[in-house]
């Protein structure tokens, strides 16, 4: 697989990613994850839905508790044919319990434990953690990736708003 040196820092040190890039303009590669009742979940379920696919290391830690509750916050005020997932490999019990004690609800929270099919598919994987990544991807209703940030330092915030801004763009046409 290849090995993409330097791409993203924890902390100020420098990490690899493993896997191709994705690209704005490419087809959003298939995937199979698990939900938190360990159903699997593939990318093609939600075929004609836009998607916010919002990526984080793990639910447990400060910035990705922010990231999921801000992503659900903005969820209520999106269309009814955007769906917001958050994928990380933290376990789906556990995704389960963290959304619970959380109060979310409107995010949809999928796991990558079991062999990183998302994130080797998309070029997220942190080969030096076994963690996805801190990123946000906009999928358009044609499955075709249409806005993508890979934020450089992994404990940073992304930005929520020109992710929600590419989504209007796409729904209001």
């Amino acid at each position: 697989m290849k090995e993409r040196a330097n791409e993203v820092t924890f902390q100020g040190n420098p990490l690899t990613l493993l896997g191709d890039a994705i690209e704005v303009g490419q087809k959003a590669p298939e995937f199979e994850v698990v939900a938190n009742d360990l159903t699997p979940i593939k990318l093609a379920d939600y075929a004609g839905k836009t998607l916010i696919i919002s990526v984080v290391p793990s639910l447990d830690t400060p910035v990705c508790d922010t990231q999921t509750r801000t992503f659900n916050e903005k969820a209520t005020d999106l269309a009814d044919d955007v769906v917001v997932l958050t994928l990380s490999v933290d376990l789906p019990f556990a995704q389960g319990r963290w959304c619970g004690a959380a109060g979310v609800d409107r995010v949809v929270t999928l796991s990558d434990y079991k062999d990183l099919a998302f994130g080797s598919a998309y070029g997220l994987v942190i080969k030096e953690l076994r963690l996805l990544t801190r990123a946000v991807l906009v999928v358009d209703k044609t499955g075709t990736v249409q806005y993508i940030q890979i934020v450089n330092e992994v404990t940073q915030e992304p930005d929520y708003q020109a992710a929600l801004d590419k989504v209007s763009t796409l729904v209001t046409g």
